[in-house]
């Protein structure tokens, strides 16, 4: 008999009047205790659901754990239910721990509550994201897969990007190694409007590497002795990072030896012991040293080497100037290009030596406290002037060669470091040159005579002219003033011509009123005539002439015949006028008297 029944039967038997029959009670088939037990459980269901809002971040318990599925108590009628690929970045959950949820679905065709995780994470995961934003906090983060230039890390529940340039300090080569792996960022970048997360790793490695720096800087000295390794080679120099500090090594203190290139000398990864030699007043730039740990090479060279002793090298450095050569490791000589030769006729350095070669030198200076030395190649063979009186005296002739010009001469080399000067007014005894090219060329072979010798000053004057007789000596007496000649007028100008006579040497001038011919016209270019000389300077090769003065003086000359012949007639006439006019006053007299 159902507890229903059982009520009934005793509500009758109890003969209660009809109007306090507890009709709830028999249609309900539950006492009013109950009844009132039902009422309390139904209103706290009906109010839990209806508080229940999908928005809702709820905070359950881990209850069950399946293969696929988190069971999650919520303090709700029904247990939810979780997958668990929503907790594929907490492999470590178990029964008891505390998880986030939001409500998914009420319930599912099996009547289960469905809950989501993920969802939960996500809405919670934007006020922290932002907040560490702000604060720089470092957070953990799963790194979930590969995409273009980068990785997608979970933080949170928030898929953020991991740029592929801030995933270390150095360049990654392959990402797929980060895959799967929860590492520490820190958020560098939020778009609130498109949802977006940037995260960096590298940018809390160069903040462990700056608190070293700042560490490692405090205790930098000059110096001081550190090890090292080898960052970067350039070819000024090479970058050594000290454990978060570079600096740097230039090229010119790897090594006491010249070096043409870092890279002689070091290679990347390579680790050095360096001394500091100096940094600015932050300590960021740091210039460092190597061959400074090592004993200076002039420390080590011979105390017996002296001046006038010979050396042997090799050419490490070549300028026009002259040549370094290194007569030792680290100790280098100058050759200059003076002491290269005994020629007088500076060339390049090049045309000597080239860089490697083996050479023998004399040191001429060394400067021990300056570190300095001078070498000399010539001084190893014998002096060209010695005896130079005996080889050259004033009076010899010889061939030299034309080496270079000057305004007023010519540089002639009579053999190696013997060169001698003809000036321009002994080139030619009766050419008129204004510059020595116009009479030969550097390189021509020249016959020279010695005219004075300086070996004090290491002077040589030559002479090319006095190896022939002066020819002006002969045409003093066949040009003398008032000689006639032919000549040819080659040049015409407004001043005069130029006149070429038989003698090629000899070149005359006629003045412009000279020129004039008996016809009244003027002689032209290319006209040949007869000149007489009315001038001739043998110290100054001058000779004038004119071709007017030829015939003007045959008309003075006829002139002053006729006038000799006139001046006697008129003499015989003026004896007969003078005798006729007496007789004829006489006659004129005579009537005159008559008449009166």
């Amino acid at each position: 008999m159902s507890k229903e029944t059982n009520s009934a039967e005793v509500l009758l038997n109890q003969n209660v009047a009809p109007e306090q029959f507890d009709w709830d009670s028999f249609e309900s088939g539950l006492d009013a205790d109950a009844r009132k037990e039902k009422s309390d459980l139904e209103e706290i269901y009906n109010g839990s659901l209806n508080n229940l809002d999908d928005n809702d971040v709820l905070v359950g318990k881990v209850v069950r754990l399946t293969d696929k599925e988190a069971i999650v108590d919520i303090n709700f009628k029904s247990e939810g239910v979780i997958s668990l690929n929503e907790f594929r970045y907490n492999q470590g959950l178990k029964v008891g721990d505390e998880v986030e949820v939001m409500v998914d679905r009420r319930e599912d065709k099996t009547g289960q509550l469905q809950l989501s995780h993920k969802k939960a994470r996500t809405l919670k995961a934007w006020d922290k994201v932002n907040e560490l934003h702000e604060t720089g906090e470092i957070v953990n983060g799963f790194v979930k897969s590969r995409t273009k230039g980068g990785m997608i890390v979970d933080v949170h529940g928030i898929e953020a990007f991991l740029p592929g340039s801030q995933i270390d300090v150095k360049p990654i080569k392959d990402y797929d190694q980060f895959v799967g792996k929860t590492m520490e960022f820190k958020v560098v970048k939020i778009n609130p409007e498109f949802k977006n997360v940037v995260v960096s790793h590298k940018a809390l490695i160069e903040a462990d590497i700056e608190g070293q720096k700042k560490e490692i800087i405090s205790q930098l000295e000059k110096g001081q002795v550190l090890e090292g390794t080898v960052k970067n080679i350039t070819s000024y120099g090479v970058f050594i990072d000290l454990g978060g500090v570079d600096g740097l090594i230039h090229i010119t203190d790897l090594s006491w030896s010249r070096v043409n290139h870092p890279s002689e000398i070091l290679e990347d990864g390579q680790t050095v012991k360096v001394v500091i030699l100096d940094f600015d007043d932050e300590k960021t730039r740091i210039q460092l040293g190597m061959k400074q740990l090592e004993p200076h090479p002039w420390d080590a060279l011979s105390a017996d080497l002296k001046v006038g002793d010979k050396v042997k090298g090799k050419v490490v450095v070549l300028a026009d100037y002259g040549a370094f050569v290194e007569i030792a490791p680290g100790v280098e000589g100058l050759i200059h290009v003076s002491e290269m030769s005994w020629s007088t006729h500076l060339r390049s350095a090049g045309d000597f030596v080239k860089v490697g070669d083996e050479v023998e030198a004399e040191v001429l200076t060394l400067d021990r406290d300056e570190r300095k030395i001078s070498l000399g190649i010539k001084q190893l063979s014998k002096d060209p002037w010695e005896n130079i009186e005996a080889k050259y005296p004033v009076g010899s002739k010889h061939v030299g060669t034309v080496r270079n010009f000057t305004n007023f001469g010519v540089f002639v080399e009579l053999e190696e470091g013997i060169d001698g000067l003809i000036y321009i007014s002994d080139l030619s005894w009766t050419k008129k040159i204004k510059h020595p090219s116009e009479f030969c060329a550097v390189g021509d072979k020249l016959d020279v005579i010695v005219l004075e010798l300086d070996i004090q000053a290491r002077r040589l004057s030559l002479g090319h002219k006095q190896l022939t007789e002066n020819p002006w000596d002969t045409f003093e007496t066949k040009y003398a003033e008032g000689t006639i000649h032919a000549g040819k007028a080659v040049e015409v100008h407004d001043k005069g011509a130029s006149v070429q006579f038989e003698d090629a040497e000899v070149e005359a001038f006629c003045p412009s009123r000279l020129l004039e011919k008996e016809d009244g016209s003027k002689i032209k270019k290319g006209e040949e005539a007869d000149f007489k000389v009315i001038e001739f300077n043998k110290e100054f090769k001058r000779v004038v002439v004119s071709h007017t003065g030829i015939f003007r003086d045959e008309e003075k000359k006829n002139a002053k015949e006729a006038s000799s012949r006139n001046v006697s007639s008129s003499s015989n006439n003026e004896e007969r006028s003078t005798l006729g006019d007496i007789d004829a006053l006489a006659e004129l007299k005579r009537k005159m008297e008559e008449g009166k």
